[in-house]
């Protein structure tokens, strides 16, 4: 899963100096106001609004944008209805996506989605076409710092509740249950080893690899489809390879 993961560490890094910081913020802001209107505004009791707000604050979402979002779930400001909504499809070279939306308007999305599809050369899929490729899971993430061990660190994360690890390089991948994120996120600050990011992530149970050409176009049609503004969050199976990546990343 070596190409899987290392895509989702270069999004990461990519999204932390994206120009279009008005669109994540007001992909962020909408997910906060979601979370506090399923589960309540206060996010001692909500843990879906705790990492909304977390998520928020990694990526320096100022605080009084961050309590807007929650103030229009409690109908302190004007809000529209906001739908949750996801699509299935297929990239070039048959890799599975998942694509996680908010919208205020399912036909506008759906079309806005299929094109991204089409021009990027996969396929809008029926329901349960490719969800069953991917399970709910906790997924925390760290930077290791120089002579830091992985294993160690992946350790004290297994002792207070974690499933799964993956080091690569000096990233650390942490897998849990999602009920168990939070615990686990704050065990290990508490050993020292502060996360850069935490979430509740669609993990693939397996992957496609692609060859240069399809890796370059899926990563394109990845690109469009976060792009989109109803579009919160996309996932794939894709592996991509290594000398794809770093040219992405570039």
């Amino acid at each position: 899963m070596a190409g899987h993961s290392k895509w989702k560490q270069i999004k990461r890094q990519k999204a932390v100096t994206d120009a279009r910081r008005g669109a994540v913020f007001t992909k962020l802001g909408r997910e906060v106001t979601v979370a506090a209107r399923t589960g309540g505004p206060d996010p001692d009791s909500n843990a879906r609004l705790r990492l909304a707000i977390l998520k928020a604050r990694e990526s320096n979402m100022p605080v009084d944008v961050i309590e807007r979002a929650i103030s229009k779930a409690t109908g302190e400001a004007d809000a529209g209805q906001l739908d949750e909504v996801t699509y299935e499809g297929y990239a070039p070279g048959g890799a599975a996506v998942l694509v996680e939306a908010l919208t205020d308007n399912r036909n506008r999305t759906v079309a806005e989605v299929r094109n991204a599809f089409g021009r990027g050369g996969g396929n809008l899929g029926e329901a349960g076409s490719v969800a069953w490729v991917f399970s709910t899971r906790g997924l925390i993430t760290l930077t290791l710092a120089r002579g830091a061990d992985a294993d160690e660190v992946a350790l004290a994360a297994i002792d207070a509740g974690a499933e799964d690890f993956v080091a690569e390089g000096d990233t650390l991948s942490v897998y849990t249950r999602p009920d168990d994120l939070e615990a686990v996120r704050k065990a290990l600050i508490e050993a020292g080893h502060a996360p850069a990011s935490a979430e509740i992530a669609r993990v693939p149970s397996s992957t496609v690899s692609l060859d240069e050409r399809e890796a370059v176009q899926t990563l394109r049609l990845l690109d469009r489809l976060e792009e989109l503004d109803d579009v919160q969050r996309v996932y794939s199976n894709a592996d991509f390879p290594d000398a794809v990546l770093s040219a992405y990343a570039g």
